[in-house]
């Protein structure tokens, strides 16, 4: 029994000189991108299809009113 109490105690005493842990790390700023290119070569096609698309879909539109003028309705 008397073993068993001084080694908890033992035990107590070595977790209260634990040493601090070190400090979490901070994620790093967000910085401005400096290049660019990569993105920019991405996004040039997809906003020319997205411009394209509109087109189209406003002469549909234009059409339909059209065609719906001519029918009389």
């Amino acid at each position: 029994m008397r073993a068993c109490a001084l080694a908890l105690a033992a035990s107590a005493a070595l977790a209260a000189c634990r040493p601090e842990p070190p400090p979490t790390e901070q994620p790093p700023e967000p910085q401005a991108q400096a290049h660019t290119e990569l993105r920019d070569a991405i996004r040039a096609p997809q906003d020319k299809a997205r411009a394209t698309g509109q087109t189209l879909q406003d002469a549909a539109d234009r059409q339909k009113a059209a065609v719906d003028a001519a029918e009389g309705g």
